[in-house]
């Protein structure tokens, strides 16, 4: 046996945050080393953040990393610790993994493949490394000595173990670079990933680190970047290890600690003999001028017996509920923490939407306290006295809840006794501080003096989309100083469902700086209320007082109440409205092949009430592109969405799709379809 201990380390880090981003790399380092580690991967551009976006083409923002870097190989006297950092070299930018041991800079392998899709904009600040290729990097240190490290696509023999790197956007493509490091005889590959979080994800990066180290015959050591980084995108940690085809070690993910460890016993040997019975191996024999030899005296290995894994939420049959939950929670929890605002405040309708943002506020408090404690909680919010107030003075998680956020109720004439109760149930079930502001006066003084101006009454025959606007921002001046007040950010409710047809007021209900809601559909969303009032995440358990929200259909509640409003007579049924989305802007068809694709799903539906309501649809998108712009930033959630800055861009002015909506309609005109 050749037993070695590795392990892999998920960050919580923050772009440009270089004291803190060092402190959390340099005690992983320390954590690995106390627990006889002597191979530790950290995450993808650990040292500066990986969001730092065009602050990397700052020659400054470089030669710090690189000072960060050098201080951190300082600190592996006995270990080998890879870490990822941006690299100028020949007037190019590149995104790299630095290897050090023993206290030195050993080299740096440079990524090949960018992710340039989705919510990824890689291609923009760097160049793709060509596969085969190698370099000298030359640095000038502080005495004037010309420092020369190898760089490009590299292997390390480090005494007798050779180690090779997959960095993250590499292991997901066909040609994977693992596949030419297998053939030159690696034995460890490292991935140092900065992967967002995405439903269902995290089973794909599970398949490719198991099945990378039994193609390859290696150990895989995948490190990944944890929590809220830069605003809009999650991590989700879950550091992985896997050798001869199983999975050794998977680390927590979705925690809201700011290091996770994970560690195992590999065994090289066993892989190096399982490549050699393989009749399918063939090693290359002509790359050895791609590997980089340094010496390093690995230590003796008892085999340990491996960590018997805790049950956890992700062995929940509601494993999309709870990981909605945990991901915007993790998202709001780190936004406070590194905004340093004091908390939140939402302007709470009696609705789905706000009534989903006020309890994901609450769990983002119960959860840390759950995980972190109430020191913790304290220690990592210092900037929010009313809460260390509450802390100090022994209160619990909810009197902490209501410390940090708040929810208004901002009633006119038209809005209802059942939203007032609803509203009020949630806000007082989560823990949060409760107000009503009457804004049915100011709402009337705008009316009269509109009226006044033009010289004619407004009327909800000839002025109803005027008259349900006034109202929704009308609240806005309010709630913003009711935030203003307490130092707090001010959420947005709109969902993603709702920014696709543009089925809100600019300045009024989309008024604030965040929109936790912003990546999710309302159909999703409603299904998760209802979970959450039944169950919920085990630690907190559910919130009761969502039975009046999931009892109402959804409601803008902005025309007289005689008129029933409700959102889907507005638009149409959600359930089709996401079906049309993901046909026309995921997956790019036409109207008529939208139509043509939807028609046999929906057999109860007459065609011509489906042809207008994808008619509706695309016309709503046209014309609403503007308000997608200019809607708050939203978390990433699923790999799709509609946000211009992040996912699907669109021209603000267009043609409107008008030949192909009259395409549309013609086949449906002339009968075809159903028979």
């Amino acid at each position: 046996m050749r037993l070695v201990k590795v392990g892999v380390a998920c960050v919580n880090q923050t772009p440009l945050a270089w004291d803190e981003n060092f402190a959390h790399l340099r005690d992983a380092i320390d954590r690995a080393r106390a627990e006889g580690v002597s191979l530790l991967c950290l995450p993808e551009l650990a040292i500066t953040g990986y969001g730092c976006e065009d602050t990397f083409f700052m020659a400054g923002l470089q030669d710090t990393a690189f000072k960060q870097l050098e201080a951190l190989a300082t600190l592996t006297k006995g270990m080998i610790v890879a870490v990822g950092l941006p690299l100028y070299h020949e007037k190019a930018l590149y995104n790299t993994a630095a290897l050090l041991a023993d206290g030195q800079i050993v080299g740096f392998v440079a990524k090949q493949f960018l992710a340039g899709d989705g919510i990824h904009y890689e291609p923009r600040w760097f160049k793709p490394w060509p596969a085969g290729e190698v370099d000298v990097l030359e640095r000038t240190a502080a005495d004037g000595t010309i420092r020369r490290f190898p760089i490009g696509d590299l292997m390390f023999e480090l005494g007798d173990v050779r180690i090779g790197f997959e960095i993250c956007e590499d292991a997901w493509v066909a040609n994977r670079p693992g596949m030419d490091l297998a053939l030159r005889g690696v034995d460890v590959l490292l991935n140092p990933s900065a992967s967002h979080f995405a439903f269902a994800k995290f089973a794909v990066r599970q398949r490719f680190v198991t099945e990378g180290s039994r193609a390859f015959g290696v150990a895989y050591l995948y490190a990944n970047l944890l929590g809220n980084e830069a605003g809009r995108v999650i991590y989700d940690g879950g550091g992985l290890i896997a050798s001869g085809g199983e999975l050794v070690a998977r680390g927590p993910r979705l925690t809201f600690r700011e290091i996770e460890l994970s560690t195992a016993v590999v065994d090289i040997e066993a892989n190096r003999r399982e490549q050699a019975r393989r009749g399918s191996h063939r090693p290359r024999h002509d790359a050895e001028q791609q590997v980089v030899e340094h010496a390093f005296a690995w230590p003796h290995r008892q085999p340990e017996a491996p960590p018997v894994p805790d049950r956890t939420w992700e062995d929940s049959t509601n494993l999309r509920e709870e990981e909605f939950a945990r991901a915007v929670s993790l998202g709001l929890w780190d936004y406070l923490r590194k905004s340093k605002a004091q908390g939140y405040v939402v302007s709470i309708s009696g609705g789905a939407d706000s009534a989903a943002c006020a309890v994901l506020v609450a769990l983002s408090i119960r959860l840390a306290f759950a995980e972190l404690g109430p020191q913790g909680v304290a220690a990592r919010l210092p900037h929010a006295p009313r809460l260390r107030e509450v802390i100090e003075n022994g209160g619990d998680e909810t009197a902490a809840i209501g410390a940090v956020f708040a929810c208004a109720y901002q009633p006119t004439e038209n809005s209802g006794k059942i939203t007032r109760a609803a509203a009020e149930a949630v806000a007082k079930g989560v823990g949060a501080e409760w107000h009503v502001i009457d804004v049915d006066a100011q709402y009337k003084a705008y009316i009269a003096s509109v009226e006044k101006t033009i010289d004619r009454p407004l009327t909800w025959d000839r002025d109803d989309v005027t008259l349900q606007n006034i109202q929704a921002r009308v609240r806005a001046p309010s709630i913003w100083m009711l935030a203003n007040i307490r130092g707090a950010v001010l959420l947005t409710t709109s969902n993603r469902s709702e920014a696709a047809v543009g089925y809100a007021t600019m300045d009024g209900d989309t008024a604030g700086g965040l929109a936790p809601l912003g990546g999710i559909d309302k159909t999703y969303l409603r299904q998760w209320l209802r979970w959450m009032e039944t169950a919920g995440p085990a630690e907190t358990g559910g919130v009761a007082a969502l039975s009046a929200i999931n009892a109402q259909a959804p409601t803008a509640e902005l025309r007289p109440p005689a008129q029933s409003q409700t959102d889907e007579a507005d638009l149409m049924p959600y359930d089709f409205l996401e079906a049309v989305e993901d046909s026309a802007i995921r997956d790019k068809h036409t109207p008529l092949e939208v139509f043509q694709e939807l028609l046999p799903r929906y057999p109860a539906v007459a065609p011509l009430q489906l042809a207008q309501w994808i008619e509706r649809f695309f016309r709503l998108w046209c014309r609403n592109q503007w308000k997608r712009e200019r809607i708050a930033p939203s978390f990433h959630l699923d790999d799709r969405n509609v946000d211009p800055r992040s996912w699907c861009r669109f021209p603000i002015l267009s043609g409107n799709f008008d030949r192909e909506l009259a395409e549309l309609r013609a086949y449906v005109a002339a009968g075809a379809g159903r028979s």
